[in-house]
């Protein structure tokens, strides 16, 4: 995480904590030449948008307050979604077991997409569970990771 999205974090924590709701993740990236701060939260048998504006009417002033990014941005609250990508070596663990899918930068064995069961992760190595045996990506070949529906 850089500078922003830590102290937005931070701030964020209390206002999803009353909401009951966990913070999953907060971006602040750059889209069609507009910012944006997204947080993303979770919660035991989902998220409603209840939820959502819960957390955001409780951290808008917040933000106001303690103006961490000195642009102008647009501010969303959503649910992290079943399909949420892992990054933490926290999310790994919560998921093991779980379908995944592993995005790699440059192919292997002609795909730069594998699914399998996340069956490991250790140091940003990612292993998964694929056609009866596991493949393991090293963390320079991993562009992302991501919960996949089945």
């Amino acid at each position: 995480m850089n500078k922003i999205t830590d102290l937005v974090w931070k701030l964020a924590e209390p206002a999803a904590r009353d909401a009951g709701v966990e913070i999953w993740d907060v971006e602040y990236v750059r889209e069609a030449g507009q910012w944006f701060l997204r947080i993303y939260i979770d919660k035991e048998g989902g998220v409603s948008i209840d939820d959502c504006e819960k957390v955001s009417r409780a951290l808008d002033p917040v933000l106001d307050r303690e103006d961490p990014i000195p642009d102008s941005y647009m501010f969303e609250v959503s649910s992290a979604g079943l399909e949420r990508a892992l990054k933490r070596p926290s999310d790994f663990e919560r998921f093991l077991g779980s379908p995944v899918t592993v995005k790699l930068y440059t192919a292997r064995n002609g795909r730069k997409e594998h699914v399998g069961r996340l069956a490991g992760y250790a140091d940003g190595a990612v292993t998964i569970e694929q056609d009866g045996g596991t493949i393991t990506f090293e963390n320079k070949e991993v562009a992302g990771v991501r919960l996949r529906m089945e």
